[in-house]
């Protein structure tokens, strides 16, 4: 009760409140007094660093220099400057007659990397943008860089998200066409950070389609979709025509809605779209991520691998395609796509809209793919049977494939006994051969 009253006897008007010097409750109170003001003061002096230290380097103009480092965004590379913009420039120009001139996203990507070295070879300007994240190891995505830069190909390091520099961008280099294969890859992540996926395939997407709309001109555009659009569709082969609204997993899905998103921009804005769906693309240089990366990788170091089975006992099988018949549907994609009809986004007539499916119309059982490797790696695989999961995957894709061939004389021709030999080569050499070790 005494404590009660002390608190009764406390006014409303603190500036007020006297007390003697000698009260130990008067202590304890300016301590309190105090403790709450460093609390608060604390508090904003720590925001005043994060905002110091996340805020994003200022856009810059072709006449300033490139950004301080000490005051470089801790996620968003500085970009800008003569020196910069010299570099994106001298990547893009077009050294062959009638060349196109390529903005390529997610150039440090497994087909990104090999689709930028075709087009460079044949003399067309390319320039590259990638994030490098670390959904898989990010040397390997380095080394591609490295690998391009040789070609002259300038990778600039960023989002696309980042509607900033992707303006700017096409401020400094008029683009006729995006090869738009920058996303977040794989089925089975997706249950684990599903949010990266609606960022990549579907944010970043419409971020790079607003940037499109109001360039002058237009660019024609072809993205990479993906086979997992078909989802629980049981058709074989797989069709262009087939119904794609049953997606089983969240890749697919965004996969699917960035196709409905691409009819939007085209109906509205009159941009030129292509989207290819490829099929379970395999090669050097390719993502660890995939069976056959992972299965050479374990089989190496003598541990078991999983071999799925769909239900009854059935088999699961892929329609496998090589990069380099991949990169030549993407050449062909890019050459036969037609101007946008927009200019600064306004649509002055209808524009080109297709999907092609690119594959190998020849799947294989995924365990005699274990057996080719088995010769190539001259080991024995340890075999580990498992029921497929309920992760999105599919238990089998196969391509229809006349629609690209009608349109642009697409014909693959690499089998699997060849392709994967082409890229244990590389593996060996990449790995064994060097410095590197698989992770």
């Amino acid at each position: 009760m005494s404590q009660m009253k002390q608190f009764d006897n406390i006014p409303s008007t603190p500036g007020k409140f006297k007390m003697e010097k000698s009260s130990p409750y008067i202590h304890r109170l300016r301590w309190h007094s105090s403790l709450v003001k460093l609390t608060f003061w604390s508090f904003v002096f720590l925001g005043m660093i994060l905002m110091f230290l996340y805020k994003s380097p200022p856009s810059t103009s072709s006449s300033s220099s490139t950004p301080d480092p000490s005051r470089r965004s801790l996620w968003t590379p500085s970009w800008g400057g003569p020196a910069w913009e010299k570099r994106v420039r001298s990547s893009a120009r077009v050294r062959s007659r009638n060349g196109l001139c390529v903005l390529v996203t997610g150039a440090a990507g497994f087909v990104g990397t090999h689709v930028s070295a075709a087009l460079k070879r044949r003399g067309d300007g390319v320039l590259g943008i990638d994030n490098f994240n670390d959904y898989y190891d990010v040397s390997l995505k380095r080394a591609r860089q490295a690998l391009l830069e040789r070609t002259g190909v300038f990778i600039v390091e960023g989002d696309i998200n980042d509607q900033a520099l992707i303006s700017k961008l096409f401020e400094v280099v008029a683009f006729t066409h995006v090869m738009h294969l920058a996303a977040q890859a794989g089925v089975r992540y997706a249950m684990q950070n599903p949010s990266s996926y609606v960022h990549s395939n579907i944010a970043g997407f419409v971020s790079l389609l607003e940037v499109c709309k109001s360039a002058n001109p237009q660019p024609a555009i072809v993205w990479a979709s993906s086979s997992s659009v078909y989802g629980l569709n049981t058709k074989v082969p797989f069709s262009e025509k087939d119904r794609t609204d049953q997606p089983a997993s969240l890749y697919a899905a965004t996969k699917k809605a960035g196709e409905e998103i691409a009819h939007t921009y085209n109906h509205i804005y009159g941009l030129s779209l292509t989207g290819l769906r490829f099929f379970t693309v395999y090669g050097p240089w390719g993502r660890p991520d995939m069976a056959y990366f992972f299965f050479t990788r374990d089989m190496l170091k003598g541990k078991p691998i999983p071999i799925f089975e769909g239900p009854n006992h059935g088999t699961v099988a892929r329609d496998f395609t090589y990069i380099d018949d991949i990169v030549k549907g993407c050449l062909g994609a890019l050459d036969t796509a037609e101007k946008s009809t927009g200019s600064g986004g306004k649509k002055k007539g209808p524009a080109q809209l297709r999907v092609f499916n690119l594959g190998n119309t020849s799947p294989v059982p995924v365990s005699e793919l274990v057996s080719i490797l088995e010769r190539l790696l001259k080991v024995k695989a340890k075999r580990t049977v498992l029921k497929m999961p309920r992760n999105g995957d599919v238990q089998f894709t196969h391509a229809n494939i006349s629609y690209a061939q009608s349109e642009f004389g697409y014909k693959p021709t690499t089998d699997l006994q060849t392709g994967l030999k082409k890229f244990v080569r590389w593996y060996l050499s990449y790995y064994s051969g060097g410095k590197k070790s698989a992770q």
